[in-house]
């Protein structure tokens, strides 16, 4: 059944899964400054990596501000929402998340 799920998701976008490779190629590079990874699970279960390399909290606002609006203007443009649409939800649904 697990093979079916995975067949059903690539037919609905078959670039998923050369994302997720280029996206492990990515992270693995020497020269990083920031890292942020959110995993979605079919079951809801959702686990995210967020690591920089500073301790300033200058550095980290602005890493974390740029990986940000990446992330929002990204999921604007392919979910036809707006990013003030986007930065609500996502503003909503931080505050019901609890840091493992």
């Amino acid at each position: 059944m697990r093979q079916q799920d995975v067949t059903t998701i690539e037919t609905m976008n078959p670039r998923f899964e050369e994302v997720k490779t280029e996206a492990s190629a990515a992270i693995t590079e020497d020269d990083l400054r920031s890292v942020y990874t959110g995993i979605i699970h079919e079951d809801g279960r959702h686990e995210y990596y967020f690591g920089n390399d500073t301790e300033e909290a200058a550095e980290l606002r602005e890493a974390a501000a740029i990986q940000l609006g990446m992330l929002l203007r990204v999921l604007a443009d392919r979910s036809e929402s707006s990013v003030d649409e986007l930065t609500a939800l996502a503003a909503e649904r931080a505050d019901q998340m609890e840091l493992r």
